[in-house]
């Protein structure tokens, strides 16, 4: 089962924002804010990987519909998203409008899909606040989901990016109860879960690095400019169901 101090955790955080902000502004802020900017990051990563008309995506941990709101737009696109906390799968669905689209709550490690249906099983920002056993049930339940050939994509932060430090740094120097939990994830780790899980790495990408193609200008609020090639500041793993 995932983490029960660690899905609390995240849901009162979701409770705090909202006791402050806006719903709009709580609710995408709860997922750590770039709403638009990530979305589309994520998005031109999956057409870069061969996201095409009538294949499944299903995207664990969606919140507030991140990837979603960019996905919505196609209507042949298939997805299911999954969050442990209701109040972001409500404003996911909202935002979307999409009534063929399924938005699940979950509490444990099942996600919410059919054996061998998926094309895409995400993780965006999931792996950062999951113990490793967690992750690793992740990786079958994926494994799982996916259709011969189909990719598990996930995000993870790692000690060998140095733009990653500060994360690790400020959870030591200013941790308070109740604070959710930012893991770090080594490639050796993803290799020997990979193997172990039935997946072939097919590529690794660190946080720092220009990867990802897109073909239009992204925006980030904090008034970066990316074109061309991106990156979503996360490092990113692409596994091919064996």
């Amino acid at each position: 089962m995932i983490n029960t101090e660690s899905r609390s955790a995240y849901q009162a955080h979701v409770a705090r924002l909202e006791e402050r902000l806006s719903r709009d502004q709580a609710l995408r802020e709860a997922i750590g804010g770039e709403f638009v900017a990530a979305g589309k990051m994520e998005y031109h990563l999956l057409r870069s990987l061969g996201l095409s008309d009538g294949h499944l995506v299903v995207d664990v941990g969606c919140g507030s519909g991140r990837l979603a709101c960019q996905l919505a737009p196609f209507p042949s696109i298939r997805y299911i998203g999954s969050d442990v906390v209701p109040r972001l799968l409500d404003y996911a669905k909202d935002l979307t409008a999409r009534p063929d689209w399924q938005f699940v709550a979950t509490e444990g490690d099942r996600i919410p899909c059919g054996d061998a249906q998926a094309d895409y099983v995400c993780f965006f920002s999931v792996f950062t606040h999951l113990l490793h056993e967690d992750t690793f049930r992740y990786f079958r339940e994926a494994r799982r989901c996916l259709r011969p050939g189909g990719r598990m994509v996930f995000s993870f932060l790692e000690f060998r990016v140095a733009i990653h430090w500060d994360i690790f740094a400020a959870s030591v120097d200013r941790a308070t109860p109740g604070q959710h939990l930012n893991q770090f994830i080594s490639r050796d780790g993803i290799e020997a879960w990979a193997s172990r899980a039935g997946f072939a790495v097919e590529q690794i990408c660190g946080g720092d690095t220009f990867h990802i193609p897109i073909p239009e200008e992204i925006r980030w609020e904090n008034g970066a400019v990316m074109g061309g090639f991106g990156n979503l500041g996360q490092s990113v793993a692409v596994l091919k169901k064996s």
